[in-house]
Formats: C-alpha cells, structure tokens, sequence
C-alpha cells in the first residue's frame, strides 16, 4: 500500500467477503453540482408555499423528505406532484455530473481482482441508476449488486441501505466491509455493523473520516484490496 497518507494499518476482525462501495467520490470523479441541487429543491419547496425554517441544513432527499410530510397533511395531490418534480430535478443533475464525470483509475481492475479472491461486492449510493449506468458502463455485471435510491426508501446514511446489501448477499456485518469518501459512509458502515474504510478522492479528508467511524483511510481506493488480504 501507498504511503502518502497518515494511515497506520488496521486490524480486521475476521476475513472480509462483501465489499460494499459508495459510488460519487469513491469510484468516480464526484462532479455533481450539490448547492445548485440543493437550491433547486429549496426554490421548488417555496413555490408550494412551504416555509424554508428548517430546511437549509439538511441534504436535498431528506429536503424532499420534510416537504412531501408538509405536503401530504395538506394536499395529497399535490405532494405527489411535489415527489415527482423533485425527483426529475434531482436526477437532471446527477445525469449532467454523470456527462461530466469519469471512474477512477482501477475501478474495474480493483473489482476484477476482488471477485478473483471470491470477495462479492457491491454499490450503494444516494445517486440514480442511470448516473452509474453512465459512469461505469457494466457495473451490474462487475458486482453482484447495486443499491441506489430507487431500491430503498431509507438511504444511507440509515443503515438499511447497507443492510439491504448484506441480505441479498448473505453476508453477516462483521465480514463485511463498507468504502466510501464521505462521513456518511464511514457511520453507515458503523451503524450496520462493518468494517468502514474511508478514501481521500471525494468529500471527506481523513481527520473528518476518521472522526465519523472510519476504521482505515486509504488515498484511493484501487488501494483496498491490499488492507483486506
């Protein structure tokens, strides 16, 4: 493994046999424009009368979250018609950052040599599945499955996104391992009960990581097939 990282190594519990991977500044270049989605949805929310106290911190799903609950007690047509608008503006910019964006080197490298090593593996992400159909051309043949938002109602950072994966691939947590580059990842890994493995290509630098659960922080992440032998 690299060097150019704090990083002391880790000790795993036990063998690792599902490796389950963010997908936006974790496998590929993060270049969806996250404050023009935000105030996408916050001027959509305004538009339905809907007071923004409250709103402004929290990410653009759990935004939708909030205002459809708003909604729904007062106009159950209406916030469906919210969900949709919301839903189509959301995808619009993770489809322009999936144009503009690219996989990692050894993306495909890294998941070939996992399945040599009969580790199964997985992609959970708050994005669209269009967005990693574009960015990794093959992914549902690459992994054995892939978990976005489109699959759960709860996403991460719930760890039911997670645990979703661990079900279908008959995993127990304390053999699997969960990689991302943001905090969320690190306390999903956490909260369900895995290895959390943090890299330092996307959101997150390892002080942040680390401080949100992350057991291992490797520069990037061709680089976690090592720590896992």
């Amino acid at each position: 493994m690299t060097t150019d990282t704090m990083t002391q190594p880790a000790k795993l519990n036990g063998p690792i046999d599902v490796v389950a991977f963010d997908f936006d500044g974790t496998l590929a270049l993060l270049n969806i424009d996250f404050p023009a989605m935000r105030a996408g949805i916050l001027d959509l929310i305004a538009s339905y009368g809907m007071p923004l106290d409250g709103l402004r911190h929290l990410f653009a799903l759990e935004m939708i979250d909030e205002a459809r609950k708003w909604m729904l007690s007062r106009d159950e047509g209406r916030a469906a018609e919210f969900a949709d608008r919301a839903e189509a503006l959301i995808r619009a910019v993770e489809i322009d950052g999936a144009d503009r964006g690219s996989l990692f080197p050894g993306v495909r490298e890294l998941f070939a040599r996992l399945r040599r090593e009969n580790r199964k593996t997985a992609i959970v992400t708050r994005n669209c599945i269009e967005s990693v159909r574009k960015l990794f051309p093959g992914a549902e043949d690459a992994c054995e499955c892939i978990v976005t938002r489109e699959h759960t109602p709860l996403v991460k950072p719930h760890p039911e996104h997670l645990r979703i994966v661990l079900r279908m691939l008959g995993a127990r947590p304390e053999r699997a391992a969960m990689v991302g580059d943001h905090p969320m990842d690190m306390r999903l890994g956490k909260d369900a009960g895995t290895f959390s493995v943090g890299v330092l290509t996307g959101y997150g630098g390892e002080a942040l990581l680390r401080e949100a659960g992350a057991d291992i922080v490797v520069p990037r992440v061709r680089e976690v097939a090592d720590i896992l032998r």
